[in-house]
């Protein structure tokens, strides 16, 4: 997560903040306002927690609404792990910097936003193309929204498969492991502890 600032048409700045997921390159979400406090970031934070969840760890920089007692609580109390990098080292935040570069590059540079409502409107229009449209080396040319679908149907598959065959093996080597035990007897004569029923 973090913030750009920009102007209107009337010289009166606004910032916007952007929280961008760091696998998939998807920009989760964008807010538009002239004053950004910790209480609306938690309140863009809690909508996408109802939308998609919450990841294990935010990483963003020691801005006051972010450092907050208000925002380290509501971390706290979602299981939310902060991560602040080094004060004046923002490579450590490399891929918002990166995506805020090209915010800033292919949206915020090219218009002249005659309003706040005007600015939110582009904004999420960019965003919308961004997420959608736009192929990423990084990705395998693929959109951010294609990959987070083709990493939703490869975990489906795995998790399928995980199911089908896992059961499958356990049976096989409870069976081999009963046999071992039958040959043991056999061959010894001896009685033997006999594994027991269930799963091993």
């Amino acid at each position: 997560m973090d913030f750009v600032s920009d102007t209107l048409a009337n010289g009166r700045t606004f910032r916007c903040l952007t929280i961008v997921d760091e696998f998939s390159r998807e920009c989760l979400a964008t807010h538009v306002a002239h004053s950004i406090r910790a209480v609306h970031v938690i309140e863009v934070l809690e909508k996408l927690r109802v939308e998609r969840g919450l990841p294990e760890i935010v990483i963003t920089d020691n801005g006051s609404e972010f450092t907050s007692r208000a925002f380290d609580a509501w971390a706290y109390a979602r299981g939310v792990k902060i991560s602040y990098i080094q004060p004046g080292k923002p490579v450590q935040n490399c891929y918002i910097e990166s995506f805020n570069g090209t915010l800033r590059d292919e949206c915020l540079n090219l218009h002249w936003f005659i309003s706040l409502a005007d600015a939110r409107r582009t904004i999420e229009a960019w965003r919308a193309d961004y997420n959608r449209v736009r192929p990423h080396s990084s990705l395998g040319n693929l959109t951010p929204e294609e990959f987070v679908e083709v990493q939703s149907q490869s975990e489906e598959i795995l998790a399928n498969t995980i199911n089908a065959v896992v059961p499958e093996k356990l049976d096989q080597l409870w069976g081999s492991a009963q046999r071992r035990w039958c040959n043991l007897v056999a061959v010894t004569g001896k009685g033997a502890t006999a594994p027991r029923g269930g799963s091993p």
